[in-house]
């Protein structure tokens, strides 16, 4: 999976917005056979009780992975948590943050609950 998040930014550079990858990505994972879902809304809970409130990753490849996109200068402390309340919503435990933004290659960080 690495592999298509070195192409797309072999291919698109750093400078464009989150919306721009993720495109990309999308398109590259069909193209390389990855199974995934593009934003697809995880259901909350607070004390069992179902939330009206949802969060959406960017990608779920595999059904097991949980893909996190940026396009920032650089990952902050509030782009790690997000990844990780993504993972704890979802059930999931791997994660990856992922930060096109980077310079002067892209930033990938792996999360595992």
């Amino acid at each position: 999976m690495q592999g298509t998040v070195f192409e797309v930014y072999r291919t698109m550079g750093s400078g464009f917005l989150e919306a721009v990858y993720q495109e990309c990505l999308a398109l590259e994972f069909g193209a390389r056979g990855v199974p995934f879902r593009a934003l697809k809304p995880l259901e909350l809970q607070c004390k069992g009780r179902a939330l009206r409130q949802t969060y959406t990753p960017d990608f779920v490849c595999y059904d097991t992975i949980i893909v996190e996109l940026k396009a920032a200068r650089a990952i902050a402390p509030e782009h790690k948590a997000q990844t990780i309340n993504y993972l704890r919503a979802s059930g999931l435990r791997l994660g990856l943050l992922v930060n096109f933004g980077a310079t002067p290659r892209v930033h990938i960080e792996r999360f595992a609950l």
